[in-house]
């Protein structure tokens, strides 16, 4: 029943052929089967009840909710051993919006501790293994809640996206990935990680389904001073596969196979592959063209993402000093404690993330590092918003292909061997643009996805576009091989 969609599954309800505490009794026993092989949730709450069925879309229906968003009674550790014990007192935003819906949670998912990295192995629960190839990765940080939803645990799991780590995941797991525009949902009760840059956002099986929630997520929030009105948008009623006369964009230097050296035979059907989806968008009645970017702002891109996410963690996780949050530290003093309790509880990515966040952020280092990764942030998004006064959107593929092996999977935060076709989808983050990832198809039998990211409040085109190109592919609603 749970790999159905959220339509689907109202109706069944609607109809009692299926009642609330069904689904919900379904998924928990999915979670459980799921997790013992692939590792996907932190917590799974076996006393979840179903709730009541009303004309709400998302009444009833049981969901996940990535372990970086505060649940009220609900431990919530955003992965880390720092939090390993934490229960909120509130309910983020987000959350609490989709409970007025009637939503159900049934547990908390693995995500790559506090959201830094891309890989779903730095976890203090473990690795999240992919669903469709055990030795692969689901790309991070966002791993469980991927894994889950292509498991067919429900029909849609929250996510974040700081970088790609909703939309990484999802290409890499066979699903839908949708980050709106940065304040069009309430970041309030997500645990911070790099503040400009954060998005709250959803993983489905279709871009209906995400319209569905992310409808019932957004709004207005006096928590939250980024957050605008939005109350006047309607992403499922306005859905529509009528796109004939939109105008999208890729660029030259990211989908040129020419550019990559020693092309793989990956890399090669990937492109291949993107380039045929370029075609289904044209026979849609959309204009595709090839714009050239300058090379070296693109290449800037991953160096601008580190500086800029890392001095706003460096910032945003200073209050985790074992006193207010977490285990409490041993020392004689409490400089002593604090330090205990962040060298015992951090992983070694996140204190080296923290290092390079304070060295760019000392006084004698800001405006050779920081400063100037904000001022190339500005031009990159300068350089979108000229593109997108002409464009509807820019279309390009996720990733360089299929999910890389688990045992190449450590992230170092080392750019020398990083693609521009790797680290593309930040340029979402940098300026706030809605962007959405979908299947593509499969490459050696593992699923790609492509991407369409327009611009700031233009969500619903987005969305349109995606949903009329999702039409032409029969990737829809799909589930893991090895979870069918």
């Amino acid at each position: 029943m749970m790999d159905k969609s959220i339509v689907e599954l109202h109706e069944e309800l609607i109809n009692k052929k299926t009642t609330s505490d069904e689904l919900v009794k379904e998924s928990i026993t999915k979670s459980h089967k799921i997790n013992e092989k692939y590792n996907a949730f932190v917590t799974i709450m076996d006393d979840a009840k179903g709730g009541e069925v009303t004309d709400d879309l998302l009444s009833g229906i049981p969901f996940g909710i990535k372990d970086n968003y505060s649940t009220k009674g609900i431990l919530s550790t955003g992965s880390s051993n720092t939090l390993k014990d934490y229960i909120p007192f509130f309910d983020a935003t987000a959350v609490s919006n989709l409970y007025k819906h009637g939503a159900i949670p049934v547990n908390k998912t693995v995500m790559d501790e506090f959201g830094m990295g891309g890989t779903g192995t730095t976890g203090h629960t473990g690795i999240v293994h992919n669903p469709w190839d055990y030795d692969r990765m689901c790309a991070g940080s966002s791993a469980g809640s991927a894994c889950a939803v292509a498991a067919g645990v429900y029909p849609y799991a929250l996510g974040s996206d700081t970088g790609d780590s909703i939309r990484k995941p999802a290409a890499y797991t066979g699903i839908v990935g949708y980050k709106p525009t940065y304040g069009m949902i309430s970041r309030y009760g997500l645990f911070p990680f790099a503040s400009s840059l954060d998005h709250c956002g959803v993983l489905s099986r279709s871009v209906e389904d995400a319209s569905i929630v992310v409808d019932a997520m957004k709004g207005i929030d006096p928590y939250d001073m980024t957050t605008w009105n939005s109350s006047n948008m309607h992403l499922h009623d306005n859905l529509t596969n009528d796109v004939k006369g939109k105008k999208l964009f890729y660029i030259k230097e990211i989908v040129d196979k020419s550019n990559y050296k020693n092309i793989s035979k990956e890399l090669e059907a990937h492109l291949d592959n993107f380039m045929a989806t370029v075609e289904k968008c044209r026979s849609l009645g959309m204009e595709v063209d090839e714009v050239s970017i300058d090379s070296k702002l693109l290449r800037a891109i991953p160096s601008v993402y580190v500086v800029i996410s890392c001095a706003e963690a460096t910032s945003n996780m200073s209050n985790l000093t074992g006193f207010i949050f977490g285990p409490r530290g041993e020392g004689k003093d409490y400089i002593e404690m604090m330090k205990d309790y962040r060298t015992k509880g951090f992983s070694p990515l996140i204190k080296r993330r923290f290092v390079i966040g304070s060295y760019v952020l000392q006084s004698e280092n800001q405006d050779r590092y920081f400063k100037n990764a904000q001022r190339v942030r500005r031009l990159i998004v300068d350089k979108m918003k000229e593109l997108f006064a002409e464009y509807d959107g820019l279309i390009l593929p996720v990733s360089t292909g299929p999910a890389h092996h688990l045992d190449n999977s450590v992230d170092t935060l080392n750019e020398d061997d990083v693609s521009v076709l790797e680290e593309h989808l930040q340029i979402g983050n940098f300026g706030g643009f809605p962007s959405i990832t979908i299947p593509n198809g499969f490459v050696d039998g593992l699923p790609v996805g492509v991407n369409i990211t327009g611009n700031c409040y233009k969500d619903q085109e987005v969305l349109n576009m995606a949903f009329a190109l999702e039409g032409t592919l029969p990737y829809k609603n799909q589930i893991a091989k090895e979870c069918e």
